[in-house]
């Protein structure tokens, strides 16, 4: 009765678990659906970070909703860039590049993260983390703001290297799976504090699974 109970209290949180972890096995295996499931978990914590009070994790989710449409797009279509034959390779920099298909459109393949774009993210993880620190201390009741802003703008880096296919996004998640699982767990979000681990153990799987697919330039 009891596990009834608490099932029915918080059957929304328990459903952004289950989305949650077919988003990360779709993640791992490169299927594009990952980025659909991952809209709807993002609307489902939504509601859940809201009446946690985090607000800072309840801005992010909107952040995931736009990244996945775009993460879709660039998912699907790649760069956009044609050649007049089919089948040829072009690694670029930067994190993306692709190989073209049948159609002559090129599709995202699995990068090293480069030098220029890894200070450019890492100063942009500063000013992110500061601002949303300084905001959430003066403007919210949020009682964890230096840690609620960390974890939040660290994910939006980590999103962000998701959709451009950069292998040293993993990382980032695994960092950010640590800490918001002992976030999580202050707050009493214990089915997000049980998503939160399975993440950054199949964050360890999704390290050993891109590598395989790197192409021959990006080893």
């Amino acid at each position: 009765m009891i596990i009834s109970d608490w099932i029915s209290n918080n059957y929304i949180e328990l459903f952004g678990a289950v989305t949650g972890i077919l988003y990360v096995i779709l993640e791992i295996r490169q299927n594009i659906w990952l980025w659909p499931v991952g809209i709807i978990t993002s609307a489902v914590y939504i509601w859940v970070f809201f009446t946690g009070k985090l607000y800072a994790d309840m801005s992010l989710q909107w952040y995931y909703l736009v990244i996945s449409v775009m993460g879709w797009y660039w998912w699907l279509k790649g760069s956009g860039l044609r050649a007049q034959g089919s089948g040829q390779e072009s690694p670029l920099e930067g994190g993306e590049g692709g190989v073209l298909n049948n159609s002559g459109k090129e599709k995202l393949f699995v990068t090293r993260l480069n030098l220029k774009t890894g200070i450019t993210l890492g100063v942009l993880f500063i000013i992110l983390f500061i601002l949303m620190w300084q905001v959430l201390d003066r403007f919210t009741d949020s009682p964890v703001p230096a840690w609620d802003s960390f974890i939040t703008s660290l994910s939006i880096i980590a999103t962000w290297m998701l959709a451009r296919k950069i292998y040293e996004h993993w990382f980032l998640w695994i960092v950010v799976n640590i800490a918001a699982a002992a976030l999580f767990f202050t707050r009493g979000l214990f089915p997000t504090v049980i998503l939160y681990i399975v993440y950054c153990a199949m964050s360890f799987v999704g390290l050993i699974e891109w590598k395989k697919t790197f192409p021959p330039w990006g080893k």
